[in-house]
């Protein structure tokens, strides 16, 4: 009787044996996998927020903390004087102004009209459909450096020269900066909706354009915020057709006067170089502005950083949502 008694122990021992090996085998793989995804996702995050710490560091330094290769990342005194000066020089409340008529204004009309655009696209047959989609996706293809020349002919016999219209009416009729994939985008979630949203309504007597408005639009305000997002960021940003269409420095965006405030500093950094190299002896020394160039950045993207914290979770929602199945 004792001998199998023996046996079982013997078995049932070496049965917990190998659970807790293999316990330990899932305890190290899970260590491993997850050390190695977090040293890779902190890599790339390293990729991406290093130039936002280098321009945060620039910034509150004195040009003689930026010559100084000593100085890598704490300057040696915190000085906000780069702020002061670059918001003077780069005009920032009118700057401000024109950029958010701008980018805010493409953005709110690009919503309205892509949106009303894709929807037609996405539940409706008509002559030619698969053409019009076709010179859709031609417009997104084609740079917009090579129509500068008609674009610019066609709005100045407008009087639109050194106004908002070349950006809000374009806006208006689902064109603009990046019109042709805002509509895309709105092609893409409306084939994703359920068909019997637009059955039910057709049976209370809703008619198209009822059934759109009342229905159909507000279930598209994940793909409205993506489009939002993006239309803000990219007309934020965007330099060449503001600089094709507004001539007055009255009527700069930020993006604009940062690029003149660029070229300034740079001009007043040589000199302040001559003048500081001359009457000093260190070794090394080669004074600039790139403090208060930073500074100007900063300022620049500050509004876009804000806007972003608080939609991110909106956007991030929605970048989600877009994927509803339909029947």
């Amino acid at each position: 009787m004792e001998l199998p008694i023996i046996r079982s122990v013997q078995t049932l021992t070496k049965k917990v044996d190998n659970d807790k090996k293999a316990l330990l085998m899932r305890r190290t793989k899970s260590i491993v996998g997850n050390t190695f995804y977090y040293v890779l996702l902190f890599s790339l995050s390293f990729v991406f927020v290093y130039p936002l710490l280098y321009m945060i560091s620039q910034s509150f330094m004195r040009p003689a903390d930026v010559a100084d290769a000593t100085v890598q990342w704490l300057p040696k005194v915190l000085t906000f004087q780069n702020y002061v000066e670059a918001f003077k020089s780069i005009n920032y409340w009118n700057g401000l102004l024109n950029s958010m008529w701008i980018s805010f204004g493409s953005a709110i009309l690009q919503i309205i009209s892509c949106s009303f655009i894709g929807y037609g696209f996405a539940r409706y047959k008509f002559p030619l459909k698969g053409l019009w989609l076709a010179l859709l996706v031609f417009t997104f293809l084609v740079p917009p450096q090579t129509i500068v020349v008609p674009l610019y002919i066609f709005f100045s016999d407008l009087g639109w020269i050194n106004t908002l219209f070349p950006f809000i009416f374009p806006a208006l009729f689902g064109f603009g900066l990046k019109g042709a994939l805002f509509v895309l985008i709105f092609i893409q979630f409306y084939l994703n909706l359920p068909k019997v949203l637009e059955e039910a309504a057709k049976i209370d007597g809703a008619g198209p354009f009822r059934t759109y408005w009342t229905i159909m639009f507000p279930l598209a305000k994940p793909a409205m915020v993506v489009v939002f997002l993006f239309s803000v960021v990219w007309n934020w940003n965007d330099v060449f057709q503001p600089n094709m269409y507004l001539l007055v420095p009255d009527y700069f965006n930020l993006a604009q006067n940062l690029s003149t405030f660029n070229g300034n500093a740079n001009a007043q950094g040589v000199n302040q170089m001559q003048q500081m190299v001359s009457a000093s002896d260190a070794f090394g020394l080669t004074p600039t502005l790139l403090n208060q160039i930073m500074a100007a950045v900063m300022l620049t993207i500050l509004p876009i950083v804000i806007l972003y914290l608080f939609v991110q979770r909106a956007f991030v929602e929605g970048i989600e949502r877009s994927g509803i199945s339909g029947e």
